[in-house]
């Protein structure tokens, strides 16, 4: 009896310590996911601004050698 309990204390333990490896992982995911999602905001505002300073074939002027 003593021995099934130490075994389950034991896997207790291993469990818990488990645990606190993935949360660790979890975590630095989170974190490096808030960094894409940041890093994905600014891109998407830095090509919306190209986008506008753009302009079609047909509204360039000319060179002015024409």
């Amino acid at each position: 009896m003593e021995q099934r309990l130490t075994d389950m204390e034991m896997l207790i333990m291993h469990q818990g310590h488990v645990i606190d490896q993935l949360n660790e992982v979890v975590t630095g995911h989170q974190t490096l996911i808030d960094q894409l999602t940041k890093e994905l905001k600014i891109i998407k505002e830095h090509l919306r601004g190209m986008s506008s300073q753009t302009r079609l074939p047909s509204e360039e002027e000319p060179p002015p050698h024409y």
